[in-house]
């Protein structure tokens, strides 16, 4: 009987350790780092940054010869490049968002998390449409400045999310932000203004009968002061991060990930630079952007988290997939709905680019509050704080 007893504690107490121990690795226990905080296990968060994060880095590095080619090239070859980029993964980055508050947090049902999130799209999404017929300069300048802050959120996390903590505090986060986000956005209009310019004419062309006017309309935008001032402003910020990093590693203080932040920001000032902007833009979103954050919704989601942790990438991108694809195609039906309703109509590529960029501007706004809920659960803007 003694002996009986001991070995069925013996058991009890191996079963328990095979459950702590699958907890462990697939991220179910409680506290900062865990599913529980929207993260995957370890394992699985160092196998999505190598796939989703540091290739495509390389990848886009590798294209910088092409890229700096492309101004060479009509500018239909970069609406071509951003149509391919969107349609193969731009869109359906955003279109599990639905499914972000039941992943993220223990307390939310389907039904609620789904409900909350359709009613953010919907109204949020429809004031960003509203905006551009009211205003569309007004419009585009927001869309601007909203795209800088996601995209800068976006590398951010992926950064914070993949353990490189060489940023300690809220404050170099958020110039991190700045300078991650800015890139993408002001350094085209620094080194190639005529395709930037033409590409705000062709959205405040879609709200205005007379197409001229928009050309009138953007002049502000686009004066050599504001040019310089962009410029000046991305070159501090960045030369003011990369200073507080080195600083932390010549004390001895950085655990790791300066020499990769320099290395990104190479990266991106010298493709933003010296390719054309749509063309920019479309490699960007798809490649870089677009994909960090699918990696990101990989490690909230406990099956595809489980698939990326066994090495099975092809297994973690089908969840991602299945999950994406019915609000994937609901994306491309506001893109026609605004193509519909512009005063101006869609007679050219460039109008089609237009008519995109607006319909992602009126997704980008909800999205947007989304990944900040997501961001507060996970702590990345509070350092060391956790969910």
């Amino acid at each position: 009987m003694t002996e009986t007893s001991s070995t069925g504690a013996t058991e009890s107490r191996r079963g328990a350790a095979r459950e702590r121990g699958a907890d462990e690795e697939t991220g179910t226990r409680g506290g900062p780092g865990t599913a529980e905080a929207g993260v995957g296990s370890a394992a699985a968060a160092k196998r999505v940054d190598r796939w989703f994060a540091r290739r495509p880095a390389v990848a886009l590095a590798a294209l910088l010869p092409i890229g700096a080619v492309t101004p060479l090239f009509p500018v239909e070859v970069g609406v071509a490049t951003f149509a391919l980029g969107t349609l193969v993964v731009g869109m359906a980055h955003g279109a599990v968002d639905h499914l972000v508050p039941l992943r993220g947090a223990p307390d939310v049902s389907l039904r609620r998390s789904i409900v909350v999130v359709s009613l953010v799209y919907a109204v949020l999404g429809g004031a960003v449409v509203a905006a551009f017929f009211a205003a569309p300069v007004a419009a585009f300048v927001g869309f601007i400045a909203l795209t800088w802050l996601h995209w800068g959120q976006g590398d951010v996390a992926t950064l914070a999310i993949a353990g490189v903590d060489h940023l300690p505090s809220s404050a170099e986060r958020w110039l991190a932000l700045a300078v991650r986000g800015g890139l993408p956005m002001g350094v085209p209009l620094l080194a190639h203004p005529e395709e930037y310019r033409l590409v705000a004419e062709w959205i405040v062309g879609l709200f205005l009968v007379d197409a001229g006017a928009a050309a009138t309309a953007v002049d502000p935008l686009f004066t050599p002061a504001v040019r310089v001032g962009v410029g000046v402003g991305m070159a501090a910020a960045t030369l003011a991060s990369v200073a507080l990093g080195y600083r932390r590693v010549r004390d001895g203080r950085d655990p790791g990930g300066w020499h990769r932040d320099v290395g990104e920001l190479a990266v991106l000032w010298a493709w933003f630079l010296l390719a054309a902007p749509v063309f920019a833009i479309g490699v960007y979103f798809a490649l870089w952007h677009a994909l960090r954050h699918v990696g990101r919704l990989v490690l909230v989601d406990p099956e595809a988290a489980g698939a990326a942790s066994a090495g099975d990438a092809v297994g973690a991108l089908a969840r991602f997939g299945r999950d994406a694809a019915p609000l994937t195609l609901g994306g491309f039906l506001v893109v026609a709905a605004v193509g519909v309703s512009v005063p101006a109509g869609v007679a050219a590529p460039g109008d089609l680019l237009a008519v995109s960029l607006v319909a992602i501007a009126a997704m980008t706004l909800p999205h947007v509050v989304v990944v900040a809920w997501l961001d507060r659960r996970q702590g990345v803007w509070r350092p060391g704080a956790g969910a």
